[in-house]
């Protein structure tokens, strides 16, 4: 498991806030695990922890709102370190409503909502397969922060149970 360690600390990958909604209730949580996993038809694919209140709601969900985060470490550890199931993390953010009710984070760097397809066990983690509907990114990468990187974010405690 070292060498296994040791070859993922060498990846550089962004970290996303997903968000959900579910019979009026909101869920979002700091996901270090995700990807695009096929162009065409295209596909995103987010790991999310079964320990997670987010992925509570997500088993009912529909549509999950998959956020890059700008240079914020404050908003990855608002979600990060925060459980969902003993506080309302959208509280203090600001958001707005977007498909299917799930929040969309206002200072997001770009987002996109997507139908959920599948949902694959994966041990401690179940996969969400995407397919996405709406889109919101900015029209050129020249002067945007890039995203937030699981790196940036290694001493973030998870508020959800062990």
């Amino acid at each position: 498991m070292a060498e296994f360690d040791a070859f993922t600390a060498l990846v550089e990958s962004p970290v996303y806030v997903v968000t959900t909604a579910v019979g009026g209730n909101r869920a979002g949580c700091l996901v270090g695990f995700a990807g695009q996993c096929s162009l065409k038809p295209a596909r995103f694919v987010v790991w999310l922890s079964k320990a997670n209140h987010t992925y509570l709601l997500a088993r009912e969900a529909e549509v999950l709102v998959v956020h890059l985060l700008p240079g914020r470490h404050d908003l990855a550890a608002h979600f990060g370190a925060l459980c969902g199931a003993a506080v309302d993390k959208f509280a203090d953010v600001p958001w707005s409503e977007g498909p299917d009710k799930a929040p969309v984070l206002t200072d997001a760097l770009a987002w996109f909502a997507g139908r959920i397809l599948h949902r694959v066990d994966g041990g401690d983690h179940v996969a969400f397969l995407l397919d996405p509907i709406t889109t919101h990114a900015p029209h050129t990468t020249s002067g945007t922060t890039p995203p937030l990187s699981l790196h940036d974010t290694l001493d973030i405690t998870a508020g959800h149970p062990a």
